[in-house]
């Protein structure tokens, strides 16, 4: 592995598995302010990305690698797709959903998202710069049991036996 690719990984190490910073991206969908709407659109489009950490923007302050400058807020998907493309991406920010600390356990990170209706959550240090994202696919996967994804699909869901 490459320096610069054992970085991210390294700052995870530093959490445990079952918090916020555990769980967490380092590597969410991040502009700053200036960016348009366009360029956020543009950005969501990688087909590398899940659908949970495209569904989000952070903006930061620069600079954009995590850990990033100041968080500032999100900007949702389906708020991209309603607005003009030559908006900032800091006209449409939402900010009234409260980030994440990276030693938020796993419990409080589900009931956040939830609450909220959310599929990712920024997370931020102490001094408010962004450190990742967490996805409900990453909660998902410390949630379920062992072994789900070998089950048979059918079993113990609406359309099967319980």
């Amino acid at each position: 592995m490459l320096p610069e690719e054992a970085q991210p990984i390294r700052r995870l190490l530093n959490y445990s598995w079952n918090t916020a910073g555990g769980l967490m991206t380092t590597e969410p969908v991040i502009l700053d302010p200036t960016a348009t709407v366009a360029e956020a659109l543009a950005h969501v489009r990688n087909p590398d990305l899940s659908p949970a950490t495209a569904s989000q923007v952070y903006v930061v302050r620069p600079p954009t690698d995590t850990p990033t400058g100041r968080y500032l807020g999100v900007a949702h998907l389906q708020r991209l797709l309603r607005e003009p493309p030559a908006t900032l991406v800091s006209a449409i920010i939402d900010t009234d959903i409260a980030p994440l600390r990276p030693d938020v356990s796993l419990p409080a990170i589900t009931s956040h998202l939830a609450t909220y209706n959310l599929v990712a959550a920024p997370v931020v240090d102490d001094e408010d710069r962004l450190l990742g994202a967490v996805t409900v696919d990453d909660v998902l996967d410390h949630l379920l049991p062992d072994g789900w994804r070998d089950a048979d699909p059918g079993e113990g869901t609406a359309d099967g036996p319980a």
